[in-house]
């Protein structure tokens, strides 16, 4: 194929451009969130540690709603109709 057919369309432009604004204004929200942070006296080394302890409780929270899909399927209900017997609220 030519170079040429292998470039984007207008419409396939249009949108790649639009999606690098919008990860450039989200990259800017994201930078002006820790200047932020790093204003009111944490440290980047502390704000890391937190993203790394959020993602080991997401993959926690994420394993424990499998386990609850699974078993909601075993005894034929939903899992909604498992939070009670363990304590859960529906927020969790």
């Amino acid at each position: 194929p030519s170079p040429r057919s292998c470039q984007p369309t207008g419409a396939k432009t249009e949108m790649l451009q639009y999606e690098i604004e919008e990860l450039k204004r989200k990259d800017l929200a994201l930078d002006q969130e820790i200047a932020q942070l790093l204003s009111e006296g944490y440290s980047l080394e502390e704000l890391e540690q937190h993203i790394s302890l959020l993602h080991e409780y997401n993959d926690i929270k994420d394993a424990g709603q499998m386990l609850l899909g699974k078993l909601a399927v075993i005894r034929g209900v939903t899992t909604k109709q498992l939070y009670p017997e363990y304590d859960l609220e529906l927020s969790d």
